[in-house]
C-alpha cells in the first residue's frame, strides 16, 4: 500500500505534536480533545506513522511522540482499525527498525510489540522470521533495531513463543540469539542475553537443550566491560540458580567469588548481583556452598545497607522538622483492606506435643490467630516499607542487602554470630552516623535468625537502641524504631521496668516526633509492640491513649492512616480493658470527628472503618452511644455500592464499576459491631434492610465480598438469631455452594457460619445436612487443606453431629481420624467444646465408626486442659466403655502403642 499525506493535514498534526510537549495544563487538555476528535478519521493513524518513519526533517522527540500516540491508539482502538491501515503501519514499522536514530528504532520496536500483543503473534506470521533475518544485516542499525523489538516480544510473549500455536519459533530463535553473545557491540551482546533470560524461569525446552552452551557463554561474558552486559549476566545466573542448580554446581565456587565482586560494583549491577544471595539463601545447598565465603560476604552486605549521598538527598535525611509540610497525595501508597477471617487460636499448653506419630504437628503459634488469607500468601516484606519514600520505595541495594542478611541469618542461625558480632561492634558505635545507621539496620535484619545467640547481648544492646531513639539524625531515629520492633518479643518477656517501660516511653515520644518519617516508623513499631505485649499494656493505657490522641491533631494525611492502624491494633491487643469511660472519652471524639469529616467516596474511610471495627469489638457496650450513626452509614455504603454495581453491569458504558472495598470494609465493621454489641445490635437490625443486603452480598462475584458477608452472617447469628431465622432457607444453600477450598478464606468463613447457624437451628438443621456434609468431609480429608480451614471444618462437622447425631454419625469413619488430628492443637474454647460434645453424641450413635481410629480419639481427648464437668464425664464414659468392650488384654496391647506422655495424660485426666 502506498499512501501520501495531505500537506494541510500533516501541518495540523505537527502543530498538535509540538503543542503537546508544552508544560501548560490548559494547552495539554486542548491537545487531548483535538487528538480524540482526530481519532474519528481512519487515516489519522497513517499520518502518525508517516511522521514517525518518513518525516526525517522533523526533530526526533516530535517523531517519537507521534509513534507513542499511535501506540495508544492501537492499544485502545486496534480491533476497530481497517486491516489495510494496520498492514501499512506494520510494513512502515519494520522499515523504521533500521532508522539511524536509536530513539526512532526503539519507538518502532514498541509499536511492533503493541501490534503483536493486540492482534496476536499468530496473526502476523512473517514478523519473527523477518526480525531474525534482520539480525544478520551488515547494517548495525538494522541489527540493533531488530534485537530491540525481539527483546520486547520475548518479555511480553514468553509463553506464546513456546507454544505449538506458533510452530515453536524458539527452536530457531534461541540458537540464533546465542550466536550474538560474542558480537562486537555491547548493546547487541546485552540484548542477546536479555532475550534468552526471559525463558529461564519457565524451563523452556528450547533453552534447556542448549543450557550448557548458554552457561558457558554467560561465563565468557562475566568480565565484560559493559555495565548492561554484566547486569544481564548476573540476572541470568540468579535465575539459573533457581531452576538449573545442577548445571551451576560444578562452578559454584567461582560463581560465588564473581558475585562477591559484582555485589560491590558502584552501579546497578550490584543490585542484580545482590539478588543472588537472596536466591541462594532459599536453596538447600546454601549452607554447604556458602560457609567458606561467609566471612567475606557479611561485611559486603552490611556495607550495601549504608545510605549513599543521593539517597540521603532524596529521603531529605538532613531535614529535621517537616511535620508542618502537607503530604503530597502521590506519596501515599494505596492500602488494601484484608477481609475478616474466622480462625482458631492454637493451644499454647504444651499438651499439643502429645501427638507424636499421630499426625499432629505440635502447637501452633501460641495465642496468635493465624491469618486465613491463604490464597494470596503475601506476608508483608519488612524491607519493603523500611525507607518508605516514593523515590526510594522501589527495591534497591540497601533493602536487598538487608533482606539477604535476614535470610542468611535464618539459614546459619547462631553460627553466623562469630562473623557478625565484630562487624556490629564496629558499625553500631561508629562516629559517622550513616555507618551507625547501617549497623542498626543489620542488627534488626538478623533478629529473627540469630535471636537465641543475641539474647546474652540484648541487656546491653536494647538500652543502647532506646538511647538511639533520641539521636539527632532523623534516619537514625527512624531505623532504630524498626530494629527495636524486631526485638519486641524479647522486651515483653523481661521485667517491665527494665526494658518495656523505657521503650514504650521513648517510642511514644517518637510518635510525636517533629519529623514525619520518624512518626511513621514509631507508629509501625508501636503497633508491633502492641501485638507482642497484648494485655501487658493495660497498666499504661491512659498514657498510651493520651499520646495517640495528641498525634491526631499533629499528623499529616499519610501518617494519620498509620495512626488508625496503631489504634486498631491497640484495641485488638487489650480488648475489653479499653471499655472504661475515661478511655472512651479520650479516644472516641477524635475518631468520630474524622468519621464525620470524610465523604462516602473517600478511600480514607477504609483504614478508619477498620480501626473502628477493632474499637467497637473491644469496647463492647461502651460503643453503644456511637453505634447508630456508624451502623446507618455502613448500611448506606453497602446499598450505594450494590446500586452502583447494578448500574455498571446493566449499562457498562454509562456507569463506572464501583470500588467494592467500600462494601467489604462496611461489612467488616458491621461484624465488629455485632461481635462487640452482641444482643444490643438487635434494635438496629430490626429497623434496617440488612438481611436483604446480606443476601445480595453473599452472591457477589468478588470472593472478598462473599468472605466478609459470611463473617457478618455468623456474627449476626450469634448476636440476634431471631432476625436471621426467617432467611435460613435462602442463606444455607448459598453457604453450601461456597464450600469450595479454591477460595480458602471464603470457604473458611462459610464453614464457620454453617457451624454457628447449626447451633442455633438445633434439629431444624436436618434438611440441610445433605447439602453440606459431603463437601465438609471432602475438605477435611484433602491433604492440601490449610490448617485454619481444617480446624473450622472439624468444628462445624462436630456441631452438625451435636444437633443431628443420627444424620451425621453414619459417616463417622470417613472423617474421625482427620477430625481428631485437626482439633487436638486448638485451645479450650466454646467452639472446641461444642464440637467435642458432637463427637461424643456421634460415637454413642455409631460406636463402630470410631474403632479403627480410636487411638486418635484418645489423643484428642487428652488435648483438653480443663473440659467442663459434663463434657469430661462424656469423654471418660467413652474411654472406659471402649476399655470394657475390648477387654483388659486387648486394651493393654492397644495402650502399648501410645507415646508415654499420652498414657500419663489419660491416666491423670480420665483415670484410665
Amino acid at each position: 500500500m502506498t499512501w501520501e499525506p495531505q500537506p494541510d493535514g500533516l501541518n495540523q498534526i505537527i502543530t498538535l505534536l509540538k503543542q503537546s510537549q508544552s508544560t501548560d495544563n490548559a494547552m495539554q487538555r486542548s491537545v487531548q480533545m483535538k487528538l480524540e476528535e482526530l481519532n474519528l478519521y481512519p487515516d489519522f493513524n497513517n499520518y502518525l506513522i508517516y511522521v514517525l518513519t518518513k518525516l526525517t526533517t522533523e526533530d526526533e522527540p516530535t517523531r517519537s511522540l507521534s509513534g507513542l500516540i499511535l501506540k495508544n491508539n492501537i492499544r485502545i482502538h486496534g480491533t476497530h482499525l481497517q486491516p489495510a491501515i494496520i498492514e501499512y503501519i506494520k510494513q512502515e514499522c519494520l522499515m523504521a527498525l533500521g532508522d539511524p536514530s536509536p530513539l526512532i528504532r526503539a519507538t518502532a520496536g514498541i509499536l511492533i510489540t503493541t501490534i503483536a500483543n493486540k492482534g496476536g503473534l499468530q496473526n502476523w506470521p512473517e514478523l519473527l522470521p523477518t526480525l531474525c533475518d534482520m539480525l544478520d544485516s551488515q547494517d548495525y542499525s538494522v541489527c540493533e533495531g531488530a534485537f530491540g523489538a525481539l527483546q520486547k516480544i520475548c518479555e511480553d510473549s514468553a509463553d506464546t513463543l513456546d507454544s505449538n500455536a506458533l510452530n515453536r519459533p524458539l527452536n530457531v530463535m534461541i540458537p540464533k540469539f546465542l550466536q550474538f553473545f560474542r558480537h562486537s557491540s555491547p548493546k547487541i551482546r546485552s540484548n542477546a542475553i536479555a532475550c534468552i533470560n526471559q525463558f529461564i524461569i519457565n524451563r523452556t525446552q528450547a533453552l534447556m537443550v542448549h543450557i550448557d552452551t548458554f552457561i558457558e557463554n554467560l561465563f565468557h561474558l562475566s568480565s565484560d566491560d559493559d555495565r548492561e552486559v554484566r547486569k544481564n549476566v548476573c540476572r541470568g545466573l540468579v535465575m539459573l540458580l533457581e531452576v538449573r542448580m545442577d548445571r551451576l554446581m560444578p562452578h559454584m565456587n567461582n560463581i560465588i567469588e564473581y558475585m562477591l565482586i559484582r555485589t560491590q560494583d558502584s552501579d546497578e549491577t550490584s543490585l542484580e548481583a545482590c539478588e543472588f544471595w537472596l536466591t541462594l539463601a532459599e536453596q538447600s545447598i546454601c549452607k554447604e556452598v556458602l560457609t567458606p565465603h561467609l566471612a567475606r560476604l557479611a561485611p559486603v552486605l552490611v556495607r550495601g545497607m549504608k545510605y549513599c549521598d543521593i539517597d540521603i538527598i532524596i529521603l531529605k535525611g538532613d531535614v529535621e522538622e517537616d511535620e508542618m509540610i502537607p503530604d503530597r497525595e502521590e506519596d501515599i501508597k494505596p492500602r488494601f483492606h484484608k477481609s475478616r477471617t474466622h480462625t482458631q487460636k492454637f493451644s499454647g499448653s504444651g499438651v499439643g506435643a502429645l501427638g507424636v506419630g499421630l499426625g499432629g504437628d505440635g502447637a501452633g503459634a501460641v495465642g496468635r490467630s493465624m491469618d486465613g488469607n491463604d490464597e494470596d500468601e503475601d506476608i508483608d516484606d519488612p524491607y519493603d516499607d523500611m525507607d518508605d519514600d516514593t523515590n526510594l520505595s522501589d527495591w534497591n541495594l540497601r533493602k536487598c542487602s538487608a533482606a539477604a542478611l535476614d535470610l542468611l541469618a535464618n539459614v546459619f542461625k547462631d553460627d553466623f554470630l562469630p562473623i557478625l558480632l565484630p562487624i556490629l561492634k564496629e558499625t553500631l558505635f561508629h562516629q559517622e552516623w550513616v555507618v551507625k545507621e547501617s549497623g542498626i539496620l543489620a542488627l534488626g535484619a538478623i533478629a529473627e535468625g540469630c535471636m537465641n545467640g543475641m539474647v546474652p547481648h540484648l541487656p546491653e544492646l536494647i538500652p543502647y537502641l532506646i538511647a538511639c531513639l533520641s539521636d539527632k539524625k532523623t534516619l537514625v531515629r527512624s531505623i532504630t524504631c524498626w530494629t527495636l520492633s524486631r526485638y519486641a518479643h524479647w522486651v515483653v518477656s523481661q521485667p517491665h521496668d527494665q526494658y518495656l517501660k523505657p521503650l514504650m516511653e521513648e517510642l511514644l515520644k517518637r510518635i510525636l516526633d517533629a519529623n514525619k518519617r520518624v512518626q511513621e516508623a514509631a507508629c509501625s513499631a508501636f503497633a508491633t509492640l502492641e501485638e507482642e505485649a497484648c494485655t501487658e499494656l493495660v497498666p499504661y493505657l491512659s498514657f498510651i491513649l493520651k499520646t495517640l490522641v495528641f498525634a491526631f491533631g499533629k499528623y499529616q494525611h499519610k501518617n494519620l492512616l498509620i495512626l488508625y492502624d496503631a489504634i486498631g491494633t491497640l484495641a485488638d491487643s487489650v480488648g475489653h480493658h479499653l471499655n472504661k469511660p475515661e478511655y472512651i472519652n479520650m479516644l472516641m471524639p477524635p475518631l468520630i470527628q474524622k468519621w464525620n469529616m470524610l465523604k462516602d467516596e473517600d478511600k480514607d474511610l477504609f483504614p478508619l472503618l477498620e480501626c473502628l471495627s477493632s474499637v467497637a469489638t473491644a469496647l463492647q457496650s461502651g460503643f453503644l452511644p456511637y453505634c447508630e450513626p456508624v451502623y446507618r452509614r455502613c448500611i448506606s455504603l453497602i446499598q450505594q455500592t450494590l446500586n452502583q454495581d447494578l448500574a455498571s453491569t446493566t449499562s457498562p458504558g454509562q456507569y463506572e464499576a464501583p470500588d467494592k472495598d467500600f462494601m467489604i470494609v462496611a461489612l467488616d465493621l458491621l461484624s465488629g459491631l455485632a461481635e462487640g454489641l452482641d444482643g444490643h445490635i438487635e434494635t438496629l437490625v430490626v429497623s434496617s434492610n440488612i438481611m436483604q443486603l446480606l443476601y445480595q452480598c453473599m452472591q457477589d462475584t468478588m470472593p472478598e465480598v462473599r468472605q466478609s458477608s459470611f463473617a457478618l452472617l455468623g456474627d449476626l447469628t450469634k448476636a440476634c438469631f431471631q432476625h436471621v431465622h426467617p432467611h435460613i432457607a435462602d442463606f444455607l444453600p448459598i453457604l453450601g455452594h461456597n464450600l469450595n477450598p479454591e477460595f480458602i478464606s471464603v470457604c473458611n468463613n462459610a464453614t464457620w457460619a454453617i457451624g454457628e447457624l447449626s447451633i442455633k437451628l438445633a434439629d431444624e438443621t436436618k434438611p440441610y445436612i445433605p447439602m453440606v456434609l459431603s463437601q465438609l468431609i471432602e475438605i477435611i480429608n484433602n491433604t492440601s487443606t490449610p490448617k485454619t480451614l481444617l480446624e473450622n471444618t472439624a468444628i462445624t462437622i462436630g456441631r452438625l453431629g451435636l444437633v443431628c447425631p443420627v444424620e451425621v454419625a453414619p459417616s463417622l469413619q470417613q472423617f474421625v481420624r482427620q477430625w481428631c488430628s485437626s482439633l487436638r492443637n486448638i485451645r479450650d474454647n466454646e467452639e472446641k467444646d461444642s464440637a467435642f460434645r458432637g463427637m461424643c453424641q456421634m460415637i454413642t450413635v455409631n460406636p463402630v465408626g470410631v474403632v479403627p481410629d480410636f487411638i486418635f480419639f484418645c489423643d484428642a481427648a487428652a488435648s483438653w486442659m480443663n473440659p467442663k464437668k459434663d463434657l469430661h464425664e462424656m469423654l471418660q464414659k467413652i474411654l472406659h466403655g471402649f476399655k470394657i468392650q475390648v477387654g483388659d488384654e486387648n486394651w493393654s496391647r492397644f495402650v502399648e502403642q501410645f507415646p508415654p506422655q499420652l498414657s500419663e495424660r489419660l491416666a491423670l485426666m480420665y483415670n484410665i
